[in-house]
């Protein structure tokens, strides 16, 4: 079950619940079985565009619109990307935040741990990787890496996405790697601030208690047209909240915001530690 074909599906499920159609009336309309139309509505098999195109005539959706909306998403549901070469590396839920990470227009995220994927050098990345899995094979960690680097080149895209980040000073102190390791991240996050689109806020220890004391999370605003979407990572997998519950994740990602430095203080504040590191 991929995210786009779940929201797919949920769309289906609504419109068929307005329509006041039964699974049963469907599947008979489609020649599908029940389980299988309930399948679709689920997102567990993906739903082809013909079909797709059969429902929204079946439940009288008109508006040039969400029939182009909806089109779009079935479309996307079968469409692959670079990163599906790297679905027997990684878990499918990765799978489907790097196509959520890639759609969206713009990033607002919170790290209280790590320095953001999206500006992770090799080495930092490695030794963050072999901390968390202890026990991987160096060719599986290559992959990882390799999957997080290829990740980063949104930022060089002719229009990349707004990518707003507050990283927690403690991220800035924790020692990953060697002193050198540690010295080239934090001048690879100061030449990220300068990326067109990127702004970068530390949140200092000043700041006392926040907003997110339970941890690291993001928010994307995605392109039209899929709705918004927060995003946090567990030991498990992935937990996404859409619209209009992630207005709660906005919110709080506002409040860190207004907390932290404002960007010229947060780079100053980055290259004091790299002296240190000296």
């Amino acid at each position: 079950m991929t995210l786009r074909g779940r929201w797919l599906g949920q769309r289906l499920r609504e419109l068929r619940d307005a329509s006041g159609q039964t699974i049963e009336e469907v599947a008979e309309y489609l020649q599908r079985s029940m389980g299988t139309v309930s399948r679709f509505e689920t997102g567990v098999y993906p739903i082809r565009r013909t079909e797709v195109t059969a429902l929204l005539g079946l439940y009288r959706v008109n508006d040039p619109k969400e029939r182009a909306s909806l089109l779009r998403i079935a479309d996307d549901v079968w469409r692959t990307g670079w990163w599906d070469g790297y679905s027997n590396d990684v878990e499918d839920w990765f799978i489907d935040f790097v196509w959520l990470e890639e759609l969206a227009v713009e990033h607002r995220l919170f790290e209280n741990t790590v320095v953001p994927g999206l500006f992770q050098t090799s080495d930092y990345a490695r030794a963050v990787m072999h901390a968390a899995q202890p026990d991987a094979a160096d060719e599986r960690i290559d992959r990882w890496i390799e999957l997080r680097l290829a990740r980063q080149k949104l930022l060089d895209r002719e229009h990349p996405p707004t990518v707003k980040t507050v990283v927690d000073e403690s991220v800035l102190h924790r020692r990953v790697g060697s002193a050198r390791i540690m010295r080239a991240q934090l001048d690879a996050l100061l030449g990220a601030a300068e990326r067109p689109g990127v702004e970068l806020r530390v949140l200092p220890y000043s700041a006392g208690a926040h907003a997110s004391p339970h941890g690291a999370f993001s928010v994307y605003e995605m392109a039209d047209p899929y709705p918004e979407v927060g995003y946090v990572e567990t030991p498990r997998g992935a937990l996404y909240v859409e619209s209009p519950d992630s207005a709660a994740m906005l919110e709080m990602y506002d409040r860190l915001w207004a907390a932290s430095l404002p960007p010229k203080e947060s780079t100053e504040s980055i290259r004091s530690i790299i002296e240190e590191l000296a």
